[in-house]
């Protein structure tokens, strides 16, 4: 516990305040050990880690306890943590967990009265509290029989994964007569129980508990693990495909995408989830945006977002990364699973598929693992139609496991990379209120042959932000965040041409890589970052920093821009030395008409397995260059309707 404890307060130590700063009642001094962290950190390891990262973190602190790390000079371990979390090694991967997992609970964690000590500093209020009306109709899961024996059930359709794909597979079918049994893995949550604090909010409902690496330690991953999937946690952009993916996707043989046929998906999901630009108010960062756009002459576009009017609130708006407590965004939870639930539907969740099942070559239903409130039961689910939608991190470990898809099952991985740019401003951005995404800078979204680039906002978290600021010193990082409140924090969204590839690890779940090393890709990276940096300094930015944790590098007005500039293009794409994100993944059990590059059929069948479909993100062709969630829908309402044709 002594190594744990320094090295938490190594990673937020006591500093002296920077000239004039305000003292924000003994903030400057205030330790993680003052807090008491150090134990709920180490309960955290212990109990919320996966077991493999947290054997490694455990090791890593039993070689900081041999080699007397708690008794060195402070200014030996801030050094020593400096030149761990800055290597490429596992060994560096696990410091830079336990640095994340530190400032996260700093800046993060409500306290007992319900706020945090360090929130006055973020000018922060808190997530919102809010009262949902009692007479909201429920959500209820399917609940098996008590017991401990295992459960077999049977359907027409067993649909994997409760997500924008599933989901809406879930809905459409049931709707239309079929007796459907939705299986997910994550838990099931809503507005009167989603989670307030933010990192239990990342625990419960997210892949892997949080914003995950690969597993080449190249990008950090964000996907939704609950009843909804990312529809429940996403930030509501609702973007139309672009004419150029439509027309590309027709050219690998899904020919009527680049009709009006597939207009009639899209203006039927959009309908059933009330897609408007009626709650797009823009916070302060999407102000700065469109200011930026507008002095430079750059095209941009009010987003339209998946909300409900009558019961959104922009106050609360900018918590819906962490479940939406209004109960106004209308993802699957509250519109296609509702509607299969209705029709009768069992859904099913804390329920992992270890395998897709097959008699005489097709489809037969899956094999399962239920954990029902810590027993674990069996479940087998007959049925002769199979819809894969866990995702595109999941769904090829699926078809893996099974020993079903061909030889493209788990290739052509997509991500759109994104790199961050932060400006800090003169005043208060209010970065909390209203919905990360309400404007888009399309600008360059045609560059390279339509493989260009977005530039949109994201969502505020105080301990979600302290774990993506770089981390090169402790004063440097309390520097940064005492300032966040005046920051407007944007990224540039890239359409890669680079993929990577999900496999299966010795355990058999998914290991997923992402080399980025496509040289397109990483063009259209630095152009992002270069992009955003402009924006901010047209937007009227005092300063702009470069977020890297090589070294400070920080822009202020007056100074030559484009030689700052310059410096940072000389820093590389890729992990410790800049962070790329992913909230979108795409692509790994793919549609089209060659079974060696693909896994499924233009309508979503896999080749070589009869009654198996995709119906998620992984069936698309190629990246949308654009937030997918709309596109997945109406993909899935397709494939929804090829079996109901089918039937």
């Amino acid at each position: 516990m002594a190594a744990l404890r320094a090295a938490c307060d190594a990673f937020v130590p006591a500093v002296e305040p920077p000239r004039a700063a305000p003292s924000f009642g003994g903030f400057w001094m205030r330790t993680p050990s003052d807090l008491g962290l150090e134990r709920l950190a180490a309960g955290w390891i212990d109990t919320r880690m996966r077991p493999a990262d947290r054997e490694g973190l455990i090791q890593l602190l039993d070689l900081l306890a041999v080699t007397g790390f708690a008794r060195l000079p402070e200014r030996v371990r801030a050094r020593m943590l400096k030149t761990a979390v800055r290597g490429t090694n596992d060994v560096a991967r696990g410091f830079r967990g336990l640095c994340e997992l530190t400032v996260g609970l700093f800046y993060g964690l409500p306290g007992p009265g319900g706020g945090n000590v360090n929130w006055d500093v973020l000018a922060y209020p808190g997530p919102p509290a809010i009262d949902p009306p009692a007479d909201r109709p429920r959500l209820r899961p399917w609940t098996p029989p008590p017991g401990h024996g295992d459960l077999t059930l049977s359907a027409d359709v067993v649909v994997v994964g409760s997500g924008s794909g599933g989901g809406v597979v879930a809905g459409v079918l049931a709707q239309g007569g079929l007796d459907v049994v939705v299986v997910e893995s994550g838990g099931h949550h809503e507005e009167h129980n989603f989670p307030a604090d933010e990192l239990e909010a990342y625990h419960r409902m997210y892949w892997r508990g949080s914003w995950a690496l690969t597993d080449d330690n190249t990008v950090k991953v964000g996907a939704g693990a609950t009843l909804g999937g990312g529809s429940t946690i996403n930030w509501t952009n609702w973007v139309q495909p672009p004419a150029w993916v439509r027309r590309e996707w027709a050219d690998h043989g899904l020919t009527d995408i680049d009709t009006a046929k597939f207009d009639e998906h899209l203006r039927a999901v959009s309908e059933r989830c009330s897609a408007t630009q009626d709650c797009s108010d823009p916070n302060g960062p999407n102000e700065r945006l469109q200011d930026g756009a507008d002095a430079l002459g750059w095209s941009t576009v009010c987003t339209s977002r998946n909300t409900d009017p009558s019961t959104y609130d922009p106050a609360t708006a900018g918590h819906i990364g962490f479940g939406d407590r209004s109960g106004s965004k209308q993802g699957t939870l509250n519109t296609y699973l509702a509607d299969a639930a209705a029709h009768g539907a069992r859904l099913l969740v804390n329920c992992r598929v270890d395998r897709i099942t097959t008699t005489g070559g097709r489809a037969g239903g899956v094999a399962a693992e239920y954990d029902d409130n810590g027993t674990r039961r069996r479940v087998t689910v007959t049925a002769p139609t199979v819809v894969v939608a866990a995702g595109a991190l999941e769904t090829p470990a699926v078809l893996l496991r099974s020993g079903i898809g061909g030889p493209a099952t788990g290739r052509y991985l997509r991500l759109h990379p994104v790199v961050v740019g932060a400006g800090f401003y003169g005043e208060d951005q209010r970065a909390w209120w209203g919905a990360p995404h309400s404007r888009i800078v399309d600008e360059f979204a045609r560059r390279d042959d339509g493989y260009g680039f977005l530039i949109e906002g994201v969502q505020y978290g105080p301990g979600y932000m302290a774990g993506s600021l770089p981390w090169n010193s402790g004063r440097q990082h309390k520097v940064l965040m005492s300032g966040l409140s005046r920051a407007a924090t944007l990224i540039g969204l890239v359409r890669d041409r680079g993929h990577g590839r999900v496999t299966l690890d010795d355990n058999g779940d998914s290991f997923v890589t992402y080399p980025l090393d496509d040289p397109h890709t990483i063009q259209r990276l630095a152009e992002a970052l270069d992009a955003t940096t402009r924006l901010h300094a047209a937007a009227g930015a005092r300063g702009i920093v470069d977020l890297t944790p090589d070294k400070q590098r920080v822009w202020r007005r007056g100074q030559d821009l484009d030689r700052f500039l310059a410096g940072a293009d000389a820093v590389p794409f890729r992990l410790p030395y800049r962070l790329i994100g992913s909230a979108h993944q795409m692509g790994s059990a793919r549609m089209g008409t060659d079974p060696v590059t693909s896994v499924a059929d233009p309508e979503g069948r896999l080749h070589d397995t009869p009654g198996v479909w995709i119906g998620d993100t992984s069936a698309f062709p190629t990246p949308t260059g654009a937030n997918p969630m709309l596109t997945c829908m109406a993909l899935a309402h397709r494939t929804a309707h090829a079996i109901l044709a089918r039937r």
